[in-house]
């Protein structure tokens, strides 16, 4: 057996190391041309940057060329105005060179056989003007001279060594003058030195530090010579050709100049192969040995994720999870989540109703796993203990926080936002522990989502003689408070970008999120969130808790005295000052129908309730009626031919946009909606 292990073992090393040199020569020659090509399209590059620069000067040594040519054509018998003509067109030129214009022999008599004056810039600002032609000097000789009367244009001759008018090697671009009968009688002639090219195009075509280049006339001639090539050395030339004046621009790069950085990386790999070949049989000989090692702790792990499962759910079980948890109570709507990145979180929440105050708290222990879980476990225990028998929010803060101090073995804090409501009157206390402002959604007005302002104080667990600052605010019907934990903001998508508090708001504000019950509101967010992710690991556990404050409904006799405290409710609801009025009359009309009609030989109530920004519900307990069955009354009748009723559902419609009867358990409900 343990001989077949061994042998096993070799074929893994063997089989291991085929695969890892296949996989580094595939990588190694893709890499090689992938390299090749990237070099190719730089030289490409760079040659098209040198080609476009030699143009510019090219084109501009062409076009004073020809503008020399027509100052000399203008004063063709007056050989003293070339002098002037060449000195103002050499001006004209950026670069330091030369122009000449030379007369075919004998041309003016009194000059001699030679007449060819010359201007050449010697500093920026100074121009040397002569005229050079002579014996030692035969400019007919010359390529540049005899090329302005084969051609018709401007010409660029070869490379040569101007001893007279630059007097540094030069390539020439040379022009004819002629007479009036057409006939060539001068060549403009003017010098590039070879020098400048040499220093204006490394610039551009030192592709790799050590790359060379060269420039060939269109006839082969070196115009910049390239460097002597080592013998034996392997070299790339990349070429282009300059259509202006037919040279041909060469970038020549050394093989081994351009493989360098994949030869090092491949002496590396190389290494690392070998060190990785070292390691596998290291591990194959340990694994032997550990095997049955791996399986004690595969046991072990097994049964630490069992024991942390079960450690969640008694976690999970000490946090509300009963919704709605007030049955029978029309005030308050309350919905909350814990949704924990590993197996036990460290984020809590909690409520209750004592008194008819409600008693609410949301936390973020720092850290993760047991600890974490421990000290939310004793900070939710500590609220209920304390809020039982105290309601200051900063009195239960101070005294939760001493006995988070005195039992914090962990040195762990935890940041807490506790909150007292008063059921009856809206009145809300609260006290903030360095936790997360909770969002104020208000129920009827135009700025209606904002941050809550919130005194930071300090985490719990730091000081023990901290002492904490409460503040109060007024709810009023249908205000919204959501509280969440910082795994919402923080929430992180596979860019590392965070979800963050504009976005948050952003959500809040949305008109989707308008109207939305506690319970969807939670639901919406957290969607949200899991669709920034991306699919991102949850970095950090989910917590929110949304409470909304709803007054208490309207209940009335049918006594149509009662009447008047309808519209005084209505004022109270915050309802938008246009519809108060459309509001009011709508619903007395319902309101004084069921006082009359529903209950004709007994006494009984009427109940208003206000469940949405504009959805009331009218219930009683009267004759069965169901009025938007009744006959759509016809107005455009006179008051003497119209039937008596129907006037009121008339006006109801008008008003609401949406009416709707139900019989509900031996009660009329009637349900007025108005969009907006």
């Amino acid at each position: 057996m343990k001989k077949k292990r061994n042998t096993t073992g070799i074929w893994i090393v063997i089989v291991a190391a085929v695969a890892l040199e296949a996989i580094s020569c595939i990588m190694y020659f893709a890499s090689r041309a992938a390299i090749k090509n990237e070099a190719a399209q730089r030289a490409k590059t760079e040659l098209r940057k040198a080609e476009l620069e030699i143009e510019m000067h090219t084109v501009d040594m062409e076009t004073a060329a020809r503008t020399l040519a027509l100052l000399v054509q203008k004063n063709i018998n007056c050989p003293d105005s070339v002098y002037a003509a060449t000195n103002l067109a050499v001006r004209t030129l950026r670069e330091h060179t030369s122009m000449a214009v030379a007369y075919v022999a004998d041309y003016f008599p009194q000059k001699g056989r030679y007449f060819e004056v010359c201007s050449s810039r010697i500093t920026e600002d100074s121009v040397y003007t002569r005229e050079i032609g002579n014996v030692e000097h035969d400019y007919m000789e010359m390529e540049w001279w005899q090329n302005g009367f084969v051609h018709d244009s401007c010409w660029w001759c070869e490379p040569y060594m101007d001893d007279s008018g630059s007097e540094a090697p030069v390539v020439s671009c040379s022009y004819p003058v002629k007479n009036k009968e057409g006939q060539v009688v001068a060549v403009v002639c003017v010098d590039m030195t070879l020098d400048y090219l040499q220093k204006k195009l490394p610039e551009y075509l030192q592709v790799y530090k050590n790359s060379y280049y060269s420039i060939k006339s269109s006839k082969g001639g070196d115009i910049v010579r390239v460097i002597d090539t080592i013998p034996g050395r392997k070299y790339n030339v990349f070429n282009e050709e300059i259509d202006a004046t037919g040279w041909h621009i060469e970038i020549i790069i050394p093989e081994d100049e351009m493989f360098a950085d994949l030869n090092r990386i491949g002496r590396i790999v190389g290494l690392l192969m070998l060190l990785g070949l070292g390691v596998l049989i290291f591990i194959i000989w340990h694994a032997g040995k550990s095997n049955k090692l791996l399986m004690e702790t595969t046991a072990q792990n097994e049964r630490m994720e069992s024991e942390l499962q079960i450690a969640s759910t008694i976690q999970m079980a000490m946090l509300p999870k009963v919704f709605p948890p007030f049955m029978d109570r029309l005030d308050l709507n309350i919905y909350g989540i814990v949704d924990p990145a590993k197996e036990i979180g460290g984020d809590l929440y909690d409520f209750y109703v004592r008194h008819n105050k409600l008693f609410f708290c949301i936390g973020d222990v720092s850290g993760k796993g047991v600890p974490a879980a421990l000290v939310m476990a004793m900070t939710r225990s500590l609220f209920r203990s304390i809020t039982s028998h105290e309601e200051d929010p900063a009195v239960i803060m101070r005294k939760m926080n001493k006995a988070i101090v005195d039992q914090n073995t962990q040195n762990m804090f935890l940041t807490l936002f506790l909150g007292v409501l008063d059921c009856e009157t809206g009145a809300l206390g609260y006290c903030n522990a360095g936790h997360n402002a909770p969002v104020i959604v208000k129920g009827l007005e135009d700025e209606r989502v904002s941050g809550l302002e919130v005194v930071p104080n300090l985490p719990l667990g730091i000081e023990p003689e901290f002492v904490f600052t409460a503040q109060e605010m007024q709810l009023q019907h249908g205000d919204t408070l959501f509280l969440y934990t910082d795994g919402l903001t923080e929430a992180e998508n596979t860019r590392h970008e965070l979800f963050g508090e504009d976005r948050m708001m952003h959500a809040l504000k949305d008109e989707k999120m308008q109207g939305l019950s506690p319970r969807h509101m939670v639901e919406r967010m957290k969607t949200m969130v899991e669709d920034y992710r991306e699919g991102a690991d949850q970095s950090d556990d989910l917590t929110m808790l949304v409470v909304r404050y709803q007054t208490p409904a309207l209940i009335m006799r049918n006594d149509i005295e009662q009447i008047p405290t309808l519209a005084e409710w209505i004022e109270g609801l915050g309802v938008p000052e246009e519809l108060n009025m459309p509001i009011n009359l709508a619903l007395e009309e319902v309101v004084s129908n069921v006082m009359l009609y529903a209950y004709p030989h007994s006494s009984g109530r009427v109940i208003v309730e206000h469940t949405a920004p504009m959805v009331f519900t009218i219930t009683d307990s009267g004759i069965p009626f169901d009025p938007t069955k009744q006959k759509e009354a016809d107005i455009t009748l006179s008051a003497e031919e119209r039937q008596i009723g129907g006037l009121g559902i008339h006006l109801v419609r008008q008003i609401m946009d949406e009416v709707i009867y139900e019989r509900i358990e031996d009660k009329n409900v009637l349900t007025l909606i108005k969009h907006i």
